[in-house]
């Protein structure tokens, strides 16, 4: 198949359009600087997610026409995709008060889900639950939700890319096993997107992803979730899960700097990712750490859901209740002592 044949492309455009990005933001003097709610010592430049942006949807037009992606779902990656790379690259470069950046994003969040048709029914339990428009509006929270959250985790070297790259690369693994080979095309390329920008990322990283290019993968998986939702509703709960350390180590977070009463958007450094990092002293064994639970823990538990053989809810909570357990055990959404 020549869409296929791209890939390899894709990786390498990444790679130079990242190493690019990197001169550029030292000419500009792009950099982010350690400071008291950093979870790095040295000054290193950011916005190489760019990268990521730009060759992912150069490839959608090529998808398209190929027929391996319909119009209504291109438009709706264009769309969104273009809308919070562009409010995460002006706030790279300057900054954008929280209350517009979150309007872009319910905005980019309807447009998506405009384009898909809104959101289908879903099974719990072997019960079809048809949420009306409450399943939009939910669908529309979970979007804004997965984008910022997306942003929160994108803390340590390495971790957002390596998320992005098993999560679609093991959705890739799950359209196949329902012979949906045609539909893998497009999150595996977006894989190569990032994985041309993770050479440069990975632990020492080089250069930073930046809001736009974490804020644009949290929207790009939270729409691949929901294109797999009207293909089969296994396949919702099997995206679920492989987003599963990402998703849970974020709510918990999030729900416990609520509860204390913080501004939940300012930053911090009390994910249990962070404090896992500082446990160790190296981003490394924690971003292979997720490496090895994506592909060992929930990719199997995604495979079997997908195939019947487990209830997409139960293996839901069955992949969560040990990201949970370990969230609580490095200590997530706990107030630091300084």
């Amino acid at each position: 198949m020549i869409a296929w044949t791209i890939l390899p492309a894709l990786i390498v455009f990444s790679w130079l359009m990242t190493g690019a990005l990197r001169r550029y933001a030292l000419a500009r003097s792009i950099i982010d600087v350690p400071n008291a709610r950093s979870s790095h010592t040295l000054p290193t430049p950011r916005g190489g997610g760019l990268a990521i942006v730009v060759v992912f949807l150069l490839a959608i037009p090529f998808l398209s026409g190929l027929g391996l992606l319909q119009s209504d779902a291109a438009i709706a990656l264009v769309g969104a995709g273009l809308g919070i790379a562009l409010l995460g690259f002006l706030d790279d470069h300057g900054h954008v008060a929280a209350r517009w950046r979150l309007l872009g994003h319910f905005l980019s969040a309807a447009w998506v889900l405009f384009w898909l048709g809104g959101m289908p029914a879903v099974m719990v339990f072997g019960h079809r639950v048809d949420l009306s428009w409450w399943g939009h509006v939910l669908a529309v929270l979970y979007l804004v939700w997965l984008l910022n959250l997306y942003n929160f985790m994108d803390g340590i070297d390495g971790l957002a890319s390596i998320e992005a790259v098993t999560v679609c690369f093991g959705g890739a693994v799950l359209y196949s096993l329902l012979n949906q080979q045609s539909h893998a095309v497009l999150p595996i390329s977006l894989a190569c997107a990032v994985l041309g920008f993770l050479i440069w990322n990975f632990p020492p990283a080089k250069i930073f992803m930046g809001d736009a290019g974490s804020g644009f993968l949290g929207i790009t998986l939270g729409i691949f979730s929901l294109q797999a939702a009207w293909i089969s509703p296994s396949l919702l709960y099997g995206w679920l899960i492989l987003l599963g350390v990402f998703i849970v180590d974020a709510t918990v977070t999030l729900l416990r700097r609520l509860l204390r009463g913080e501004k939940v958007y300012e930053a911090h450094r009390s994910h249990a990712y962070q404090y896992a990092s500082r446990h160790y002293g190296r981003h490394l064994p924690v971003t292979m750490a997720v490496l090895f639970i994506n592909g060992l823990w929930l990719l199997p538990l995604a495979c079997l859901v997908t195939l019947g053989i487990l209830n997409g809810a139960l293996g839901l909570v069955i992949a969560y209740v040990p990201l949970l357990l370990l969230a609580l055990k490095y200590r997530a959404g706990q107030a630091e002592v300084r």
